[in-house]
């Protein structure tokens, strides 16, 4: 298959996709209302995308990517909501805010990295049992209880615009442009290719995996706090279980973009595209007021698919 071709193929779906529905429903698709709503909904989804595509990048998944989110804005939550019914200064609580809850998520990855990487556990194991451990936690700070009494200036992350653009989408665009840097621009990048197509190999010319899969999921907890900084201000609360319905969503979406998710390939590009095309089929089934508990099921059938096109392809290969 020929370099960029995946990406190639994804986006002329994406634009068929965008094309069937818009001359299907032009009087609700092609509204500002669906586009501006669309603009708001797909970030938080496509970052969480991003943080789930690079430690499958590995050879590897992160299972407890949500909960890992959700125990930093329960976290970031508590003391937000503290601070302000103690009347501090809201650009102060907001910023003491972010900080925390990236800082709980990332602690949170390099839980997930040690598992994984000193001690030597399988990912899909070690992130399950860790999403137990921090879904736990966060239910017992906060009581199983929707926490709220944020500033008013925080609705901003998550409402606000910036030249007529959603910040949210603003958010997702810089998180893009950084997360592809990060993969093709530099040393640490090349390494997290080279670990998931062969970890032995890799070790053997002299790279320091353990650090890398560190870093790897301590980059995956960073990217899910900002999804959850960015629920949490639109909801204007933080809960453990926002962003549940997102784990297999995230899942389907890195391998629907082309990420191998048996590690080793997978582009920022096709992801996007990806997360769009997802988007874009849930958009359409609120139109058609189809089921939205059938974009589970489509999303698994897409998964299925990919999988078995990715295998099909590979067995080809190797005859």
């Amino acid at each position: 298959m020929k370099k960029n071709s995946k990406e190639r193929i994804l986006l002329i779906v994406f634009a068929l996709v965008f094309i069937a529905l818009s001359f299907l429903s032009p009087d609700k698709f092609l509204t500002v209302t669906n586009i501006r709503s669309m603009a708001f909904q797909l970030p938080e989804f496509g970052i969480l995308t991003l943080a789930m595509m690079v430690p499958i990048l590995t050879g590897g998944i992160n299972l407890s990517l949500v909960t890992a989110a959700t125990l930093g804005g329960v976290v970031s939550a508590t003391v937000m909501a503290s601070l302000y019914k103690q009347n501090w200064n809201e650009t102060l609580i907001i910023m003491i805010a972010v900080l925390t809850s990236m800082v709980a998520s990332v602690l949170c990855g390099i839980i997930n990295g040690y598992v994984v990487s000193y001690i030597g556990a399988a990912a899909m194991m070690a992130t399950l049992g860790t999403s137990t451990l921090f879904e736990g936690i966060g239910l017992y700070i906060s009581k199983g209880n929707s926490i709220s009494g944020f500033p008013a200036a925080f609705h901003w992350i998550g409402n606000g615009t910036v030249c007529g653009v959603p910040v949210p989408m603003i958010v997702f665009g810089l998180v893009a442009v950084v997360t592809w840097l990060l993969l093709e621009k530099t040393a640490w990048g090349q390494s997290v290719y080279m670990v998931g197509c062969n970890r032995k190999a890799a070790s053997f010319s002299g790279l320091n995996v353990n650090r890398i899969m560190m870093k790897v999921y301590m980059y995956s907890g960073f990217l899910g706090s900002l999804a959850m900084l960015i629920m949490m201000s639109r909801y204007n609360s933080a809960r453990v279980d926002y962003g549940s319905s997102y784990l297999m969503q995230a899942v389907a979406a890195s391998v629907l973009g082309g990420t191998m998710i048996t590690g080793g390939y997978g582009k920022v590009g096709g992801v996007v595209i990806a997360v769009a095309i997802l988007q874009i089929i849930s958009s359409g089934f609120n139109i058609f007021g189809l089921d939205r508990n059938l974009t589970t099921v489509i999303n698994g059938v897409i998964l299925i698919g990919v999988l078995t096109l990715n295998f099909l392809n590979e067995y080809r290969k190797s005859r």
